[in-house]
C-alpha cells in the first residue's frame, strides 16, 4: 500500500492526443483539442468526510494523511500528475448541444494496480476553460448524493463509476437549487471520482462535428486498444460499437432490475464502458411508476422518466453510431448493429426478471406472466423495493393478498385493485409451484436480484440535513447500509416506504441538474 501523494501518476491520455496545454482556465471553445489543462483552486480548510476503504484497497492506496486530503480537496499536486479537463460535445435533452466538456471535474491522471487501470477525477475543484458561467465548484449536498450512490450502486452489482473520498472545503458556493431565483450560499465539498476511464458518446460526438476524421479514427483506435483489447480482427471498430450495444443494454437492465431513475440521461452522460456515470438527480424508485423521473428540468416531457430510460439509450447510442459512421465506408453492418439493441435488452431484461421472481426459466407464457406483473404494479404503484422482497416470503397457500402486500402500499387499494392484485399472485402461485427448483433456492435467487435497501432520497435528504450541522451519524449510518444492499436483517429503520412529509418535499421527490 501506499499513499496517493507517494503514487506514481500516468497520464496516457493527455500524452497521446492534442490538448490545450496553456493551464487558461477561461471559458471557450478549444476546437480540435480533446483537453485543456487545469489546476484546481485550493480551498481554505479541506476536511475529510468520507474514504471508500473497498476502493482505496484496489487502487493499493494507504489510509490519507494531510498530504494527500490536501490533494483530494485540490490544494496540492505532484509531479507526476497532469491536471486536465477534457473536451466533448453532446446532446441534451434531444437536442445538439455542441461543445460542453469537464466544467466542474478535473482529472488528476492514471493509477495502475494489480486490479487495472482508474483515472481519479476531483468534481468541484474548481473551474475549467469549459465551466462556461459557472464556477467549478460543487456543494455538499450533491457531493454527498454522489459519493453514497456512487459506492451504492456498485455493492448493487450495477456498472457504475466509483467514489474515494469526500472532502468538505470550508468555504461557500452559491447555489440556485432550483434555478428559479432563490440562490443561497451552501457548504462546499469535493468528490474523488474513480473509473477506468470517463470517456462518453459526447467525445466522439465533438471530433465527429468537427469532421475531423483522424482524429476520430485515433480516439476510436486507443479506446479499442486500451478498454477493450480483445477485439481483433478486419473490422474493430464494428465490433467495438456492438460491444457498447451490449454493455448499454445491460446497464439499462440493471437500472430496471433496482428501480434506478439516471435524470439526466444525455450523450454526453452516457459512458463508452457501460458504466453509470455522471450522478445528479438521480433516484431510486419508490411508488412503482414508469412515469416518474426526479428531474425538475425533465418537466413536463419527463424525457428521461424510469421507464423510458431503455429506448432513450438506444436513442443516445443512435448518436453514437452517427457519429462513427464517417469510419465507414458501407453503413448497413453499423446500422444492423444498432438495431441489435432490441433484441438484447428484452431477451436480458426477461432474464432479469425471471430472477427476481425466481423462476427456474423464462418460457414464453412466463413473459405474458411478467407483463402482468408489470401492468398490475403500474396500477397498485406498491413500493418497488419493499413489493419484490415482500414477495419472496408469499407462501404457496397464502390467501389474502393485500394484507401481505399492506406495507408496501402508499394508499389503500379499491376492490377492481385488490381483484388485480388477486389474479396476479394466484397465477403467479401456480407458476412458482411448477418450479423445478426447490422454494428455498428460488427464494435464494430472488433476495440476490431484489435489494433490501435502497440509497432512498428523504434518506439522503436527512443525512445532507445533519452533516450541513455537523452531525455525520446518519451519513456514517447510510454508508454502512450501502455495502449491504441485499442483507436479510439489519438497518431495519433503512427499510421503510418514503414517509408522507417526504413526498413534495424538495431534495426529497423532486431534484434539478444541480443536484
Amino acid at each position: 500500500m501506499e499513499r496517493l501523494s507517494e503514487k506514481k501518476f500516468r497520464n496516457d491520455f493527455v500524452t497521446r492526443f492534442e490538448g490545450d496545454d496553456s493551464g487558461d482556465r477561461t471559458p471557450r471553445h478549444t476546437p480540435g483539442m480533446l483537453y485543456s489543462k487545469a489546476e484546481p483552486t485550493p480551498v481554505p480548510e479541506p476536511k475529510l468526510l468520507a474514504w471508500s476503504k473497498e476502493l482505496a484497497a484496489d487502487l493499493e492506496l494507504a489510509d490519507p494523511k494531510k498530504e494527500d486530503i490536501d490533494i483530494l480537496a485540490g490544494n496540492r499536486l505532484t509531479k507526476s500528475m497532469y491536471p486536465y479537463a477534457a473536451c466533448y460535445a453532446g446532446h441534451q435533452f434531444g437536442n445538439w448541444a455542441g461543445q460542453l466538456g469537464d466544467g466542474r471535474a478535473i482529472t488528476l491522471g492514471e493509477i495502475h494496480s494489480q486490479k487495472g487501470r482508474f483515472e481519479l477525477q476531483l468534481k468541484g475543484a474548481g473551474p475549467t476553460a469549459y465551466s462556461r458561467r459557472a464556477d467549478g465548484r460543487a456543494v455538499l449536498r450533491s457531493s454527498v448524493r454522489e459519493y453514497l450512490i456512487s459506492e451504492a450502486m456498485y455493492f448493487l452489482g450495477v456498472p457504475t463509476t466509483r467514489a474515494l473520498s469526500l472532502v468538505s472545503t470550508g468555504e461557500k458556493v452559491l447555489r440556485d437549487m432550483f434555478y428559479n431565483g432563490n440562490a443561497e450560499y451552501e457548504p462546499g465539498a469535493i468528490t474523488t471520482r474513480v473509473a477506468p476511464s470517463f470517456l462518453r458518446f459526447g467525445n466522439f460526438e465533438a471530433l465527429a462535428a468537427q469532421k475531423d476524421r483522424k482524429k476520430l479514427q485515433k480516439l476510436v483506435d486507443w479506446t479499442i486498444a486500451e478498454f477493450y483489447p480483445h477485439i481483433k480482427g478486419e473490422d474493430p471498430v464494428l465490433t467495438w460499437f456492438e460491444e457498447v450495444v451490449l454493455k448499454t443494454a445491460n446497464l439499462m437492465v440493471e437500472w430496471q432490475r433496482v428501480g434506478f431513475v439516471h435524470g439526466v440521461m444525455n450523450t454526453d452522460n452516457m459512458s463508452i464502458l457501460g458504466l453509470t456515470i455522471d450522478y445528479g438527480p438521480f433516484s431510486f424508485l419508490d411508488d412503482y411508476d414508469h412515469n416518474f423521473t426526479p428531474n425538475t428540468t425533465d418537466l413536463p416531457g419527463r424525457r428521461y422518466a424510469f421507464g423510458n430510460q431503455p429506448s432513450i439509450a438506444y436513442w443516445n447510442l443512435g448518436k453514437l453510431a452517427n457519429a462513427i459512421s464517417i469510419l465507414f465506408d458501407d453503413l448497413e453492418p453499423l446500422e444492423e448493429a444498432l438495431n441489435s439493441y432490441e433484441e438484447i435488452f428484452w431477451n436480458a431484461y426477461y432474464g432479469m426478471m425471471g430472477k427476481k421472481l425466481g423462476l427456474d426459466k423464462v418460457t414464453l407464457e412466463d413473459k405474458e406472466l411478467i407483463t402482468q406483473f408489470e401492468k398490475v404494479l403500474s396500477s397498485l404503484q406498491p413500493d418497488m423495493t419493499l413489493f419484490y422482497r415482500l414477495l419472496v416470503e408469499v407462501s404457496l397457500e397464502e390467501k389474502d393478498f393485500v394484507h401481505h402486500f399492506s406495507s408496501s402500499f402508499y394508499r389503500e387499494l379499491n376492490t377492481p385493485e385488490r381483484g388485480d392484485l388477486k389474479d396476479l399472485m394466484e397465477n403467479y402461485i401456480k407458476r412458482i409451484s411448477k418450479n423445478s427448483i426447490p422454494r428455498k433456492l428460488s427464494a435464494k435467487i430472488m433476495n440476490r436480484n431484489n435489494p433490501r435497501i435502497i440509497l432512498r432520497n428523504y434518506l439522503l435528504h436527512q443525512a445532507i440535513e445533519d452533516l450541513e450541522k455537523g452531525d455525520n451519524k446518519r451519513f456514517l449510518r447510510l454508508q454502512e447500509a450501502m455495502k449491504v444492499p441485499y442483507a436479510a436483517e439489519g438497518f431495519d429503520e433503512l427499510v421503510q416506504k418514503r414517509p408522507e412529509w417526504a413526498t413534495n418535499k424538495a431534495g426529497c421527490s423532486m431534484l434539478s441538474c444541480s443536484s
